[in-house]
């Protein structure tokens, strides 16, 4: 995928690898629209609250340097009538890393893959659905090239988000919902499941690890056992929310099962097997 047009529906759409992960060109999926120029599709996008909420969790799950307080005044202003942002703002107000936007004549705007496919479903349905099936093929024809199943670390880490944002979205209290403090409150629970399973935060290992790329995190890094351990923990912690613990009862629960099932899977030797498939592909990339 790396600095490549794919094809969709007739149009040219760039695509650039950034550190290891996939970016696409919005701007040229705009330029197809019948919105006017790009630039206003693409801010008719922004200016949505569902937008700037999806890309403020993309970025906390995937940033630690991340500034939730001006994510937050961003989401309380936006949808105002008087109010208008730009992805430029947008990068310089919360140190985004899920977008990049130069301009120019090669210039353009350029998100992160999971920040277009929602761009795509937003901007058309029938679009999206062949951009996801070119993507996939493109991705299927990268597993035959490695010989190995693409990052399957990444593949594993992202599969367990659901069960993170979902339960922590359920659990926030009512009377801090909307405002501020949800952010920090969110920012919070991912911190404790970090500790658990980490022994720290995120922004506490991209200070340990200074040599790690932008949006790299400690998931990045993990053996297969912490990534095994971090699918079941996310997985008891939501169940732990709905039986009504509190989050001091839910930290000391989950630390004694993050013990025990260290424990289990120390010395399995499919675990071994996949810590070396990890290793393996890890030095491909």
């Amino acid at each position: 995928m790396a600095n490549r047009k794919i094809n969709i529906l007739g149009i040219e759409v760039r695509t650039k690898e950034v550190n290891n992960q996939s970016y696409i060109c919005i701007t040229d999926i705009a330029k197809a629209g019948r919105r006017g120029e790009p630039r206003f599709a693409i801010n008719n996008y922004l200016n949505r609250k569902n937008t700037v909420e999806y890309i403020g969790l993309w970025e906390q799950l995937n940033n630690s340097n991340f500034n939730v307080v001006g994510f937050d005044n961003i989401r309380t202003e936006v949808g105002s009538n008087n109010y208008t942002i730009s992805f430029k703002d947008w990068i310089g107000d919360t140190n985004a890393i899920g977008v990049q936007s130069t301009a120019g004549r090669y210039g353009g705007t350029f998100v992160h893959i999971d920040i277009g496919l929602h761009f795509t479903s937003w901007f058309d349905v029938e679009f999206n659905l062949y951009f996801i099936k070119e993507f996939q093929r493109l991705k299927s024809d990268e597993f035959k090239r490695l010989g190995q199943p693409f990052d399957v670390s990444r593949l594993m880490s992202k599969g367990t988000f659901p069960l993170l944002t979902e339960g922590i979205k359920d659990s926030i209290p009512g009377k801090i919902r909307g405002t501020k403090k949800e952010g920090l409150y969110f920012a919070s629970e991912v911190d404790m499941i970090n500790t658990i399973v980490f022994g720290m935060t995120a922004r506490e290992w991209k200070k340990t690890n200074p040599e790690a790329n932008p949006g790299e995190n400690m998931r990045d890094y993990a053996s297969a056992k912490e990534l095994i351990i971090l699918t079941v923990i996310q997985g008891l912690d939501e169940r732990l929310r709905k039986w009504g613990c509190d989050k001091d009862q839910r930290f000391d629960l989950l630390v004694d099962a993050k013990k025990d099932w260290y424990t289990i899977l120390q010395n399995k030797k499919t675990i071994q097997d996949l810590e070396k498939r990890i290793n393996k592909q890890r030095k491909l990339k």
